[in-house]
């Protein structure tokens, strides 16, 4: 029975979310003055908050109020509230679950969608003001720091480069150095971990914008000082906003192409990071003279960025080798257009006739001869803009060499002569003005934007090169021993005769279409250009003869330069083979002198943690970082890793970005770190430039800091603790989720999983192979279900297991202790599972349970899991001897108190619309429609409420 609420309460529950009269943005008082909203004097827990997040995240909701009551009806709007009230009672324990489960249950079909489409907004807006809130708190933090540019603490470049020099760690040259040489490079990926469709995001962006102007407002005295007019507009600007969010089909009707993939992660670095970049080295430069009186050499540029959105093809038939050159094209055409907006800008402002004799000498006599210089390179920039385009229509023949601007070097040569004449000739303001910017942007992103790493699955390869042995009738090459296959393939790598007749084309050797596919890949990439891709990724690589095979076959399709082939090592097993991998490649001395002193090796964090638990998988990939670095030190290779992390703490996510870098083993980071940023992750890290100027100043601090003071090496006593929490998590993990007979049927029911695989999330099927069970089921999807019910078991199950082992003994005890007080490794990862053990609940899981499992094996599992999940908070809290999880971050503790009483109606509905669309309970197809869109909603809100998904 729902739980009865009085006109007077409900009036109550109204007030606080969405009237108006008490928090519309723009009041006029009695003075004619308009004002922001009044901000109540009761203390309460939220005034751990800043007022003003408090403040712009109700004028938002009191904006979606009106929306949902203008365009959805009062009945919406009534059942939104009464829902959000009795989540709140439930949290104050006033009423149970089941009285929230209840109301659901009077929900039609139609009016689920339109309330879960409240409170999904709802969260997307009050994240929105959440990233404005972060980069208002930045700014702040500058001002009362009195520094140029980035905050004066230990996380940023200003703070790590003070402390550098104060404690005579390292002298302004040294840190100059480090800085012209070390690199973030930031690999951008598809996967369908950001839910939200390119459009909303865009019109989220616009709200960023219309609380900025607000903001300035209020930092200019407020609407009195600079006119109603300004005030009034901004906050017109945020209702067309919000508006236009309600009346936008949130929901995918397809699934979206890579090529759409791409165009999103385009829009990231036209939208905010070809801004960003600049503007953080300016900052970057500002501290540098601060501090040291230097500034960055013109060169130097610490960040890169490269991407796997039309280059990804492990397990996503989706991309084909036309698909990867349709990406690459577009990039390079993306970029021409934004040189060319930079060059016109540069024309316009280089009017100055002073120039050195050798740029006149070049220029000839021409009065400006700076706009010259400029209109030349804007007349290659349009004819390459064209080009492109009609490359990618298919009107002219795919060649990159046949374009005008086909280089790095085109565009860079010329803006330096520029910028040296200006110097030489005495004009600094205008040296040090835009073409600063623009000759940093070359540096950063090239002629594409980002370069595209190729990634495929091993066996792709292997069947490859077996269809290519029969053909020749030279034997199986899948069923050659490891030994077989490497003296083959060294023989073949060193032949020079081409190991297939040249017919033209792969597609005429009456090979498989899938061998086709490979074949053509490596076919299609050659003609791409060295410039426009990174790394070739081979997924699942378990021995040499996976890297030597990816060499193979660039050399059988004339790679005209020496692309770099990476093995990723994924699994427990094969992060601990890794080492005899590296070291056998590194001992044939044909491979030693293909990579030039240079290797690169990939971690795979989410495959890793789904294996075996993320304690387990953690260890491992130290483990084996330390082996791999201590192979490369004997073999006098340079080697760096390429950490394939998720969002997720079961997937390797880490928000703490410094803490993560100095976290990393001893001699692995070496001044280059490479890592993935993944789906909502790259929303978060770089939605706004802002944030993302935080962001790559945090990794570019980071990098700098471990340079010179790497972490400690771990004690005997600590590494022998942590094989045993490894061994002891890994089999209380693998009895769960591998052996015990009851966790597939509950794993399917308790939570969404089924459904993910239809939705239009991403354009990567959700398993590797069709057919299959949990085994081969993609991390993503599998971290994905957890989150959505709150369980997040992959992040902690097996933890418990473990810690109380060690801890049953008084020196266990204070060994835990002391690994979490003095290694930073160990403390990283024991915050990070008291972060996700505080996102979950125990009884938002348990309601799953009820309303979607039956079968009795699988609800005890279920109950047992929640037990589990109980235990391993307490055994975490006895580690950290903290009074409440997350105790130490107190801004989170209470974001999480305010966001739960919105999450619940969110979860509650979810397990609703599962059952009813599981078990048939709807009238026609239209309601069934209603449903669906609302589950993709309902996944939404989720993922914005707790803003993570998989």
């Amino acid at each position: 029975m729902a739980m009865m609420i009085s006109a007077r309460g409900r009036r109550s529950a109204l007030t606080s979310l969405y009237n108006l009269s008490v928090y519309r943005p723009a009041l006029v008082a009695a003075s004619g003055k308009i004002l922001r909203r009044p901000l109540s004097t009761e203390k309460t827990v939220t005034d751990t908050l800043d007022h003003r997040l408090r403040r712009d995240v109700r004028m938002l909701g009191g904006i979606l109020g009106e929306t949902i009551n203008k365009h959805s009806g009062k009945e919406i709007f009534n059942h939104v509230e009464e829902l959000r009230y009795l989540a709140q009672a439930l949290r104050s324990g006033e009423t149970e679950l089941s009285n929230l489960a209840e109301k659901v249950k009077t929900l039609s079909a139609e009016e689920i969608l339109g309330v879960s489409k409240g409170f999904a907004h709802f969260f997307a807006l009050a994240n929105t003001a959440d990233n404005h809130h972060r980069v208002r708190s930045m700014r702040e933090s500058i001002q009362a720091s009195k520094s140029l540019g980035v905050p004066r603490q230990e996380d940023s470049s200003l703070g790590t480069i003070e402390n550098l020099l104060k404690r005579n760690i390292a002298t302004p040259d040294e840190i100059i150095k480090a800085l012209g040489s070390q690199k973030a490079e930031l690999v951008l990926t598809a996967h369908p971990t950001e839910i939200n469709r390119r459009t909303l995001l865009a019109k989220h962006r616009d709200v960023a914008k219309r609380l900025e102007v607000l903001e300035q407002i209020d930092l200019a005295g407020g609407a009195e000082v600079t006119g109603r007019f300004e005030a009034d507009e901004a906050v017109k600007g945020l209702t067309r906003a919000v508006e236009a969010l309600w009346t936008s089909d949130e929901v995918r009707r397809n699934k979206p192409t890579p090529q759409d993939e791409a165009r999103a992660g385009i829009a990231v670095i036209e939208h905010v990071l070809w801004a960003a970049v600049p503007s953080y080295l300016r900052r970057l430069d500002g501290v540098l003279m601060e501090t040291m009186g230097k500034t960055l050499p013109i060169h130097a540029c610490p960040i890169a960025f490269a991407s796997w959105m039309g280059g990804d093809r492990d397990g996503n038939p989706n991309v084909t080798p036309e698909v990867t050159r349709e990406v690459s094209f577009t990039a390079r055409k993306e970029a021409a257009i934004l040189y060319l907006r930079d060059v016109r800008d540069l024309r316009i402002e280089l009017s100055t006739t002073k120039c050195t004799p050798e740029l006149r000498e070049i220029v000839g006599e021409t009065r400006e001869p700076y706009r010259k210089i400029c209109s030349q390179l804007e007349h290659d920039l349009s004819a390459t803009v064209d080009a492109l385009q009609g490359m990618v229509d298919g009107h002219l023949e795919p060649d990159v060499q046949a374009l005008p601007i086909h280089s790095q070097k085109q565009i860079l040569e010329p803006l330096l002569k520029m910028h040296e004449s200006l110097l030489a000739t005495g004009q600094e303001a205008q040296a040090n003005g835009p073409i600063v910017d623009v000759i940093r942007r070359v540096r950063c992103f090239g002629v594409c934007l980002a370069p595209l790493d190729i990634r495929q699955e091993s066996t792709r390869h292997t069947e490859a090169l077996d269809a290519i042995t029969r053909y020749l009738g030279v034997g199986s090459y899948a069923q050659w021993d490891e030994k077989t296959r490497q003296s083959w393939l060294l023989m073949e790598l060193q032949s020079k005769r081409p190991l297939l007749p040249r017919l033209g084309s792969s597609t005429e050797l009456g090979l498989g279409e899938v061998v086709q596919d490979t074949l053509r890949t490596f076919e299609v990439a050659a003609t791409l250009g060295e410039e426009a891709l990174g790394a070739y990724v081979i997924s699942m690589a378990t021995s040499p003869s996976d890297v030597l095979a990816v060499k193979l076959m660039q050399k059988e399709f004339c790679m005209p330069w020496n692309m770099r082939v990476v093995p990723l090592f994924e699994t427990l097993d094969d992060l601990e083979q890794s080492e005899d991998t590296i070291r056998t490649l590194l001992g044939l001395p044909w491979y030693r002198g293909n990579i030039n002193g240079k290797q690169e090796v990939m971690i795979g964090y989410s495959d890793s943690a789904k294996d075996a638990g993320r304690m387990a998988a953690a260890w491992a990939q130290y483990k084996a970082q330390e082996r791999l670095a201590g192979v490369a030190e004997d073999a006098g290779v340079q080697l760096t890793f390429f950490h394939g992390k998720g969002g997720t703490v079961s997937r390797g996510g880490n928000p703490a970005l410094y803490e993560a870098i100095m976290a990393q083993p001893r001699g692995t980071v070496n001044g280059h770190f490479r890592v993935t940023e993944q789906g909502e992750m790259i929303t978060q890290n770089f939605g706004h430039p802002g944030i993302a100027v935080n962001t790559l100043d945090t990794y570019t601090a980071g990098i700098l800091h471990y340079g010179f003071e790497p972490p400690a090496v771990p004690s005997g006593k600590w590494r022998k603790t942590m094989d045993r929490l490894s061994e002891v998590s890994c089999e209380a993990y693998r009895d769960i989720v591998r052996r015990d007979e009851r966790f597939v049927p509950y794993f399917r029911t308790a939570t969404p999983e089924l459904e993910l695989g239809s939705l239009n999330i991403g354009s990567r099927p959700a398993k590797r192979r069709p057919t299959g069970g949990v085994e081969t089921l993609r991390a993503i999807p599998w971290v994905f279900s957890w989150t959505q019910t709150r369980l997040n078991l992959p992040a902690w199950l097996g933890v418990a297991d473990a810690l109380s082992e060690l801890a049953s003994t008084d020196d266990g005890k204070a060994t835990l202790r002391s690994m979490y007080d003095e290694w930073p490794f160990f403390a990283t990862n024991i915050d990070l599972f008291e972060t996700i053990l505080a996102k979950s609940d125990v009884e938002i899981a348990e309601h799953y349970d009820k309303e979607l499992v039956s079968d009795v094996k699988a609800k005890e599992l279920g109950a047992e899991l929640r037990r589990r999940l109980q235990e391993t908070s307490a055994e975490i809290l006895k580690v950290s001897e903290r009074p409440d999880l997350i105790a130490y971050n107190e801004v989170l503790r209470w974001q999480l108190v305010l966001r739960k009483p919105y999450l619940d109606p969110v979860n509650v509905m979810q397990a609703h619309i599962l059952h009813r669309l599981r078990s048939g309970a709807f009238g026609s197809l239209e309601e069934e429609q209603h449903l669906k869109d609302a589950l993709v909603i309902t996944i939404k809100g989720i993922a914005g409420g707790m803003r993570n998904t998989g």
